[in-house]
């Protein structure tokens, strides 16, 4: 494990910032109105890359970090990542002869509003984590018959909507759709009454493919990771799932954390995969350690109150690598694009503390948990704020993703009255 490296921005050398020298990730911000910037978080700070480029401070052979998002870094390969890391190391370190510049250069982050770091091409969600699954199918199926036959062969997933990626800090409104309890004799049209959230990593691809990869070239595609709630209108997906799958239940909002933690940053951290229970076909096989030690928390509050933390978790808990699941999708032929978005799926543990989805922490709502406040939840309410946390943690810094946050709103007006 590699030790902590020493900047000039003080705050970047505390053990407990998010953003040591050794992440560096990339975002999008501006002040007040102004344009939208490209930048990378430096300790309390966000370093105006954009800025550096024009006045040729960072030259990366053409100009990429003017359009306000990260794509053109991205389309641009593998060693246009590589060199413009290494360029902000050398800037922000310790002993760097460009102390003077690059701190002109420094903009507090409690001063910057912060968008989406890049354009989301296409979303596709998986469903990856064994607890998560094994839980899910005990409550709707049994245990003796919780995992789908696929399971443990492919990581199933479906494909999502790239119009409902958004930046962390968005409002979530609760959404209308039909409904149909056991109970009912007949579908209704109303608001979700059993909002939930999914504890996720999302890896976004920065490279394209025209046909099938391996699992080792998918992981070389992959540009970094962002921390991804995907809330899950439970009720409505309850009655539409059979048999195609998640659809209106899964478009109402996925939000995204709006640092893209870089893969390189990752690397210390990797871990291998959960042993196999059946032996993957040969275009699935793990290519080394493709998982990663981040550890990963939640947290509730409701308007007013404090926040509780209502689960804890760890990225190793993956059964799929986001690595796996890109080939996996490619395997048909199908082509990716830059900026494509995958999420991993519900990252639970063994435990009820470890559980990353209210679904199955409050056991289909026959379990509601109990809040600090005192109120208790078995699904999110209006006004509740759910934040979702993410780091790995060495021995004297930690690679953080900063936060994943949405308040959920009360449904309007039936649209169609």
């Amino acid at each position: 494990m590699t030790s902590r490296l020493s900047s000039h921005v003080v705050s970047a050398n505390s053990d407990s910032t998010d953003f040591p020298l050794n992440n560096l990730p990339y975002g999008v911000f501006s002040i007040d109105s102004g344009e939208r910037r490209c930048g990378v978080a430096i300790g309390d700070y966000v370093i105006d890359v954009a800025t550096l480029e024009r006045d040729g401070t960072i030259d990366l052979g053409k100009p990429l970090l003017q359009s306000g998002v990260w794509n053109p870094v991205m389309e641009a390969g593998s060693d246009v990542w590589e060199q413009l890391r290494l360029r902000l190391i050398s800037l922000l370190d310790a002993n760097s002869p460009d102390q003077n510049h690059v701190t002109n250069a420094l903009v507090p982050l409690t001063e910057v509003r912060l968008h989406m770091p890049f354009t989301v091409a296409e979303f596709t969600d998986f469903y990856a984590g064994k607890h998560h699954a094994t839980n899910v199918g005990t409550m709707f199926r049994g245990p003796e018959n919780a995992l789908p036959p696929n399971w443990l062969h492919i990581p199933i997933g479906y494909n999502g909507r790239a119009s409902s990626v958004v930046v962390s800090g968005t409002q979530i409104r609760r959404p209308w759709g039909q409904l149909k309890g056991p109970d009912d004799a007949a579908p209704r049209f109303a608001p979700c009454a059993r909002f939930d959230i999914e504890l996720e990593i999302g890896a976004i691809v920065g490279q394209s493919s025209d046909g099938p990869v391996s699992v080792k070239t998918a992981d070389e595609m992959i540009f970094g990771y962002v921390l991804l709630n995907d809330w899950s209108a439970r009720d409505i997906q309850a009655w539409e799932y059979q048999p195609l799958g998640p659809f209106q239940g899964k478009a109402t909002a996925t939000s995204i954390s709006p640092w893209i933690v870089t893969k390189a940053a990752l690397e210390p951290f990797r871990c291998d995969a959960p042993a196999r229970e059946v032996e993957l076909l040969p275009h699935l096989k793990d290519a080394g350690p493709m998982l990663y030690d981040i550890d990963l928390s939640v947290t509730l509050q409701p308007k007013g109150k404090g926040p509780t933390v209502i689960t804890q978790t760890n990225y190793n808990e993956m059964y799929y690598s986001s690595a796996q699941q890109l080939a996996h999708h490619t395997s048909s032929g199908c082509p990716m694009r830059v900026g494509d978005l995958l999420g991993t799926g519900t990252i639970s543990g063994a435990n009820k503390e470890n559980r990353g989805a209210l679904l199955e922490i409050s056991w289909g709502g026959k379990e509601p948990i109990t809040l600090d406040s005192g109120e208790t939840r078995s699904f999110v309410e209006d006004h509740d704020t759910v934040t979702l946390f993410g780091a790995a943690c060495a021995n004297d810094y930690r690679i953080g993703f900063g936060r994943c946050e949405g308040t959920l709103l009360p449904a309007k007006d039936n649209p169609f009255a």
